[in-house]
């Protein structure tokens, strides 16, 4: 019988990685290794220093913290997550790295200075739960941070974790969580650690922008119809890396890849998919390759009842590996994105009730893109603000509704190009990681002549996530004013693609077509005005553009109507309103076109 006693404690015990690795080693051994290693001393050992943690050992691109205290562990873990989110603010994100953080609180075995047992091996098995830039942790970390930290927690109930013979129960912190400090107690999601149920019920489904009733939402692995080895790994990192974008979108819950992946090889119906995930939508999609073409599907399915949302076919040269699953990643996030938001804003039969539902009534009349939509939907922003002033997503919905209004010459008061501003100062304040915050708040600068601010908020909004449609429009317009034309063509074209039935089509085709008039070519700028006419008739911005765009073609008889129609829809334009519906940096811009208009 072994006589030596084994030395065992209590601990919290945190257990991280790298996302993605492989792959970013694969791309770059060298500068991975050495961005990693400055990660470590600039942040991560003093994040664990200053919680009072032990760094047990590092392996390859994961560590192993012990901490006397949960609560230190949970706070070491947002420290070090929300200081590599700012850092990762600038980086592309191909080259982003991003850590996956486990906590658990458990019994520990220690051997010299190594730990180890269930303690340990728990959290390494919640470490791969995690999102990138995530962390999660047991039932029994949550017991002892539950009222002592100020973030939000999702329930993701119980799961069965690989080698632990009982299932945990696991809650996250979402990677969004980890752009607010422990100073921004009392702002939305902050006041107090809530909980959210990960699965939405029917009922919720459409009450996109209202805290704690997020859509839910599963990548499965996509099918490789080639049986071809090499595809195999293609796919699955079509659907990590769809995964990963997908989670910075802070309005949407993204089950974790492990989740998804254990769906794998599964010929069963996606509702029950859904329901035993516990999701409301389902991604999937195939991979075929022929020769040196690769054809990628991908679907977004109910999962209630099984209809298919939106589906979309990429075909593509296949060459770089890396840099074709970015290209067709982008495209799915982006397309994804903005059908699942207006499916749950547009969903309901008629508008929700903005007594109850101010926020959704937002939402909802922003989308049906009238002028007294506009009105009604920014009644309802700040009738959700007075319940909740620190609502991020209300903000927003207010500089939503101000942009369009002043972009299409509807707006009632010129005094809205400051009221854009001061909702979109107020949203990027309350959440400075936010993407859409951030082109917002660059749209709102522009609408006030501040062109060189404005520009450094687009390229940020662009850095933080350049998948989001609700980034690459306003980013499109700030672009656009600061003379950056072709440039600004490229995103809105790109963004149309992916959202050809956006609500504000109209306004983006004509912002289009008074680019290509200023880079000289209004022959290509005029099939895309006609359109927005056709789209939009009550919008003047275009029949503003369709009048300069005519004229500058010689077409003086379609000009002259199109001048008439503007004063039909405005008969009260004047100066200042053609300078609010065109900031445009280049000043002569506005002046043409009140000149063509007769306005002195």
């Amino acid at each position: 019988m072994n006589d030596e006693r084994v030395e065992r404690r209590l601990a919290a015990v945190l257990a991280a990685d790298v996302a993605g690795y492989s792959r970013l080693m694969g791309a770059d051994e060298e500068g991975t290794l050495s961005r990693l290693k400055a990660v470590r001393k600039g942040f991560v050992d003093s994040a664990v220093a200053s919680h009072r943690g032990r760094l047990v050992k590092t392996t390859g691109d994961g560590m192993l913290v012990e901490f006397a205290s949960a609560v230190d562990a949970v706070r070491s873990a947002i420290e070090m997550q929300r200081r590599m989110a700012e850092q990762n603010a600038a980086v592309p994100q191909d080259k982003r790295i991003e850590f996956r953080v486990g906590i658990h609180v458990g019994d520990i075995i220690i051997d010299d200075s190594d730990i180890f047992g269930d303690g340990v091996n728990i959290a390494a098995r919640l470490e791969g739960l995690a999102e990138p830039g995530g962390v999660c942790i047991s039932g029994a970390a949550y017991d002892q941070v539950r009222d002592k930290v100020p973030f939000s927690f999702v329930d993701l109930g119980n799961q069965t974790l690989k080698n632990i013979a009982r299932p945990v129960s696991v809650y996250s912190i979402a990677a969004r969580e980890m752009t607010r400090s422990e100073e921004t107690i009392g702002q939305p999601n902050a006041a107090s650690p809530e909980v959210h149920d990960r699965s939405d019920t029917p009922a919720s489904v459409h009450s996109a922008g209202e805290r704690g009733t997020r859509p839910s939402l599963a990548v499965l692995p996509f099918d490789n119809l080639s049986h071809d080895t090499e595809m195999e790994g293609f796919c699955d990192g079509l659907v990590e890396d769809a995964i990963t974008a997908l989670s910075k979108f802070r309005w949407l819950n993204v089950v974790s890849r492990n989740s998804s992946f254990a769906q794998k090889g599964r010929s069963v119906d996606i509702r029950r998919i859904a329901r035993d995930i516990g999701v409301r939508f389902v991604v999937e999609g195939s991979v075929r390759k022929v020769g040196t073409r690769i054809r990628t599907t991908a679907q977004l399915i109910d999962g209630i009842s099984g209809n298919h949302i939106w589906a979309d076919r990429y075909d593509r040269d296949y060459s770089a590996a890396f840099d074709l699953q970015d290209e067709i990643v982008r495209d799915i996030v982006a397309s994804l994105e903005y059908t699942l938001w207006i499916t749950l804003v547009r969903g309901d039969v008629g508008a929700p009730n903005s007594a109850s539902s101010p926020l959704r009534a937002a939402g909802w009349h922003i989308a049906e893109c009238t002028h007294t939509g506009n009105r009604i939907a920014i009644a309802c922003a700040n009738r959700a603000l007075e319940a909740n002033p620190k609502s991020v997503a209300a903000y927003q919905y207010l500089a939503n509704a101000y942009i369009v209004e002043l972009m299409t010459g509807w707006s009632e008061d010129q005094a809205d190009a400051g009221l854009l501003l001061e909702a979109a100062r107020k949203a990027t304040s309350l959440s400075p990681g936010d993407h859409l915050s951030q082109g917002l708040h660059a749209v709102g600068l522009a609408f006030v002549g501040d062109h060189d601010e404005a520009l450094a908020y687009a390229r940020r909004a662009l850095a933080l996530n350049s998948n989001s449609i609700t980034v690459l429009g306003p980013c499109g317009n700030v672009l656009s004013f600061a003379g950056e034309t072709r440039e600004a063509n490229e995103i809105l074209e790109r963004m149309l693609r992916l959202a050809p039935a956006h609500y504000f089509r109209a306004g983006f085709l004509s912002q289009m077509a008074l680019n290509w008039l200023c880079l000289g070519d209004p022959e290509r700028g005029s099939p895309l005005v006609s359109e927005a006419l056709k789209l939009k008739p009550e919008a003047i911005c275009c029949h503003v553009t369709h009048a300069k765009i005519s004229a500058s073609l010689g077409r003086h008889e379609t000009a002259q109507a199109a001048i008439s129609a503007v004063y039909r829809c405005r008969p009260d334009i004047n100066r200042s309103l053609i300078n609010v519906m065109f900031p445009h940096r280049d000043r002569s811009i506005p002046s043409q076109l009140a000149g063509l208009l007769g306005i002195t």
